[in-house]
């Protein structure tokens, strides 16, 4: 009997149940003898010993389905090892968990959180598989993570529909869009948009750059603006100050986030109008697009491949086109960021785009 441990961990996105549901069709097609354990809530689950016993059938018509059938909840890493409120050792019950099911190996999907975690519990001796998910692409060792491109698209729909509306009223327009450490669906999203101006958390801005942009293009006859920001974007003289002197700072403002806070200060330069607008959690939801569908299935069935040869210890990865496996040591706690010299970034600038840096 194949014994498998499932569970998705972190913050949802599109084509988690799609991931899911590769890996089980991929494990079905070898194997009937194959029991299947949903952990419910993420890494709580797996803790608490809260699951439920899934057959091949309850995979079937999730390909479309955004969020994930197994819910999902957020268990901090730096926190696994430290004993909770009720005293329980989480690692110690997790292992108990998994030992007490006698599961041949756990299936992961999650984020940088979530690998540090399934690393740490490779290293403490459980078969462990991992599937890249989040919004985000910050996950070191994949070229994409699924949920990236859906998450875009959302974004670049936004900003299409505030185009229109910038237009109209003569407006400048800040978007914010999610990423807090990262900025790569505001980059991709705000070149697909046609925005005016990107800020990202990798390239510091100076407002004094922001204004001069706005100016130049009301100066050329453009009459509108339209802003896409990371809500992680940060000014170049906060990202100058010492870390206990930012996270001090920051503590203290009373901007509800980044955009709000560019908004006052662009409004209070310029004489037009701005405007915000925040898609917010509706770029994690909804169904997921067909590439984020191609890509969690080929994941999904690539980890199906690996179970069934008993190769554990990896994340499931998609490099220059290619389905790889990559050494979870190699992926846990590293963040794959825009580098500020990439090409992307040189060829966005050269159409016009501001990074409100120089």
């Amino acid at each position: 009997m194949l014994r498998i441990g499932m569970l998705t961990s972190g913050g949802d996105c599109q084509a988690l149940n799609a991931a899911m549901r590769g890996v089980v069709k991929g494990v079905f097609s070898e194997r009937d003898d194959v029991e299947i354990y949903g952990f419910q809530e993420g890494y709580k689950g797996l803790i608490y010993s809260n699951f439920k016993m899934l057959t091949s059938r309850d995979f079937s018509g999730i390909l479309t389905v955004g969020g994930t059938i197994l819910g999902t909840s957020r268990q901090p890493f730096k926190l696994m090892r430290v004993p909770g409120e009720d005293g329980l050792d989480k690692v110690e019950a997790m292992k108990h968990t998994y030992h007490k099911l006698n599961l041949n190996c756990l299936v992961v999907l999650g984020g940088n959180g979530t690998h540090k975690t399934a690393n740490m519990l490779r290293e403490e001796g459980l078969n462990v598989i991992t599937l890249p998910k989040t919004i985000d692409n910050d996950l070191w060792g994949t070229d994409m993570t699924f949920g990236f491109q859906s998450a875009v698209d959302i974004a670049t729909d936004t900003i299409d529909r505030i185009h229109t509306t910038a237009t109209s009223h003569s407006r400048v327009f800040i978007i914010e869009v999610m990423g807090h450490k990262v900025g790569w669906v505001t980059l991709h999203a705000g070149i697909a948009g046609g925005a005016d101006i990107i800020l990202l958390p990798e390239i510091p801005y100076d407002l004094d750059v922001i204004i001069k942009a706005i100016n130049g293009r009301a100066k050329a006859g453009k009459r509108f603006t339209i802003i896409a920001v990371a809500e992680g974007a940060i000014s170049k003289d906060d990202a100058a100050l010492p870390k206990k002197r930012l996270k001090e700072k920051q503590a203290k403002k009373t901007y509800p986030s980044v955009a709000y806070e560019l908004a006052e200060k662009i409004q209070n330069r310029t004489d037009q109008e701005v405007r915000i607008t925040v898609p917010g959690h509706t770029q994690r939801g909804g169904s997921p697009c067909p590439y984020d569908r191609v890509l969690a299935t080929r994941l999904g069935a690539a980890a199906a491949g690996l179970i069934l040869k008993e190769d554990y210890g990896y994340m499931v990865a998609i490099k220059n086109g290619e389905i790889k496996k990559v050494p979870l040591q190699e992926v846990a706690g590293k963040l794959k960021s825009v580098d500020p010299k990439a090409d992307i970034i040189k060829e966005a600038k050269l159409t016009g785009i501001s990074f409100g840096d120089e």
